[in-house]
């Protein structure tokens, strides 16, 4: 939103286009308003066909209509992500909280803050903020 609201939007979803991969991570975790829903269809769309995405959500597909606020465009989205997708389900306990479980079992401590995590591969939060 941040992109949108400074009209840097074009210049954002043009960087966004460029990685072989990118990686969002919890689409659904929080619903999207119309603009950003629309941001993220024009986002996938630009990316269709020509560069690879990772989506994780917690949130099955037909439940993308309430996440997206508008199942028409929820289904359009589903229909360029699935078209050359693979899909993993993946069913079980969060392994944030089985990794804490283990480590109150093992009397670990609390990791640092950054200490051993991944580094965001890529940053679109100018587009969503």
């Amino acid at each position: 939103m941040k992109a949108f609201n400074e009209n840097r939007l074009e210049r954002t979803l043009q960087q966004l286009s460029y990685p072989k991969v990118l990686i969002i991570d919890e689409i659904g975790y929080l619903p999207l308003s119309n603009t950003e829903a629309s941001l993220f269809f024009r986002l996938v769309a630009r990316r269709y066909e020509r560069a690879s995405l990772i989506i994780t959500s917690n949130k099955s597909f037909l439940d993308w209509g309430e996440v997206f606020n508008d199942p028409v465009l929820a289904t359009a989205v589903l229909d360029r992500l699935l078209h050359y997708s693979t899909t993993l389900n993946i069913k079980g306990e969060s392994y944030r909280i089985k990794e804490k479980h283990q480590g109150w079992f093992a009397g670990a401590r609390p990791s640092k803050p950054g200490g051993g995590h991944p580094q965001t591969l890529t940053n679109f939060s100018g587009l969503f903020h």
